[in-house]
C-alpha cells in the first residue's frame, strides 16, 4: 500500500511517498478500513515539521474517513462497507479527560492515516454522518470536534447565545457553522476583506478585520450593546487573549483552543477575575463527544467548509498552503 512517511527534521521536504506491507486482516475486536481521505490541522502540520516532538518516520495524519473492508469476530458496531471516521483519542471513549499528551494520538503517537489501509480497533473509528463524502468526514476528527466540545459540551450553547470566532481555519469555521445551526449569533474577524466577505455568506452577523481594528476586542462589545459575546472560541493564543477576555461578557465562556500565535503568554488576570470568565482549555474531544457530533449533523445537513484538496503523493504542497494561512476552511488529502 502507498503510505507518506515523515522525516521532521527536513520539515516538509522530508514527507516521502513510500510502500508498506499490507496489513492484512483484523483481530477479534479491530476493523480493517480503506482509507480515502484525511484533512490538514496545525497539530498535524507541528509532527511533520518537527515543531512537535515525534519519531523519524512517522506515518502522518490524526483524521482519517474510509470505508470497512472487514470486521472481527467480536465487533458488532460496523460491518463491511460502513463509511467511517477515526477519532483523535482512540482510549478516550467517553467522561472526563485523563490524557494530558499525544502518546496514543493518530500521526503523533502513533502512525495512523496518512497511507490507503488500517487496521486498528473498532473504537478508534465511528460511523461518518450520513451521505458526506470521505473528504467530509475527515474533517471531523479533529476541528469538528473540538468546535463541538468548545462550543456545545464545555460552553453550553444555547438558542440566543452569542459567539466570537477567530480567523478562517478549520475549527472556526465549523464553530460559527455549529453556533449558527443552534440558533446563535456569530462574530467573527480576519484580517482579509475577502475572507470577511464570505464569513457573512455562511452566517456571521457582524465582521471585523483585526488588522484595520487592532482593539477588536472593544469592537465587540460595542457590537453587542456594550455587554460582550457568551463565547468566544479562541484559537491564537498569547497574541489575541488579552482581547478575548476583553471581548466575552462578564461570565463569559472562553474555549482556550489554539497556539497560532505562540505557547506562552502574561494572562491578563485581573480582567478575567474582574468579568468572572471562564477560561478553559482543551484538546478535541472524547469518541462520545464525536458520536453526539455526527448525530447534530445528520439532523441540520450542514457540510462543512472545504478550501482544496489534494493527492497524497502532493500531501507537501498541501501543508505548504495551509502554512500560507491563505485557507478558508478545511484542506484535506484524497485518495
Amino acid at each position: 500500500m502507498k503510505a507518506i512517511q515523515a522525516h521532521p527534521q527536513q520539515g516538509l521536504d522530508g514527507l516521502t511517498l513510500i510502500d508498506l506491507p499490507d496489513p492484512g486482516t483484523p483481530g477479534p475486536n479491530a476493523i480493517r478500513v480503506r482509507v480515502h481521505a484525511t484533512s490538514l490541522n496545525f497539530h498535524g502540520l507541528g509532527v511533520v515539521t518537527g515543531r512537535l516532538t515525534a519519531v523519524d518516520g512517522r506515518i502522518p495524519m490524526a483524521d482519517g474517513a474510509g470505508v470497512v473492508e472487514a470486521v472481527g469476530s467480536e465487533v458488532t458496531e460496523f460491518e463491511p462497507g460502513d463509511h467511517v471516521v477515526s477519532t483523535f483519542f482512540p482510549t478516550w471513549l467517553d467522561g472526563e479527560a485523563s490524557l494530558a499528551d499525544f502518546t496514543a494520538t493518530p500521526g503523533d503517537g502513533i502512525d495512523r492515516f496518512a497511507r490507503e489501509f488500517v487496521v486498528a480497533p473498532a473504537t478508534s473509528f465511528t460511523r461518518a454522518p450520513a451521505g458526506w463524502s470521505q473528504a467530509a468526514a475527515a474533517t471531523l476528527t479533529t476541528a469538528g470536534v473540538t468546535a463541538w466540545r468548545g462550543l456545545v459540551v464545555n460552553g453550553g450553547l444555547k438558542v440566543g447565545d452569542s459567539v466570537l470566532v477567530l480567523g478562517t481555519g478549520g475549527v472556526s469555521i465549523f464553530a460559527l457553522q455549529i453556533a449558527r445551526a443552534m440558533g446563535a449569533t456569530v462574530i467573527a474577524n480576519s484580517s482579509s476583506y475577502e475572507k470577511l466577505e464570505r464569513l457573512r455568506t455562511i452566517g456571521a452577523a457582524h465582521v471585523i478585520n483585526y488588522r484595520q481594528d487592532e482593539n477588536w476586542g472593544d469592537r465587540v462589545r460595542d457590537l453587542t450593546g456594550g455587554t460582550g459575546v457568551d463565547h468566544v472560541v479562541e484559537v491564537g493564543g498569547p497574541g489575541t487573549l488579552a482581547q478575548s477576555i476583553k471581548a466575552a461578557r462578564v461570565g463569559g465562556h472562553i474555549s482556550l483552543i489554539g497556539v497560532l500565535t505562540g505557547s506562552a503568554c502574561a494572562v491578563p488576570t485581573a480582567m478575567l477575575m474582574a468579568r468572572q470568565q471562564r477560561l478553559q482549555g482543551l484538546i478535541v474531544g472524547s469518541r462520545q463527544h464525536q458520536l453526539d457530533l455526527i448525530r447534530g449533523l445528520d439532523a441540520v445537513h450542514s457540510p462543512p467548509v472545504i478550501d482544496r484538496s489534494f493527492p497524497l503523493a502532493d500531501i507537501a504542497d498541501a501543508f505548504r498552503f495551509q502554512e500560507s494561512g491563505g485557507h478558508f476552511g478545511k484542506i484535506v488529502v484524497e485518495y
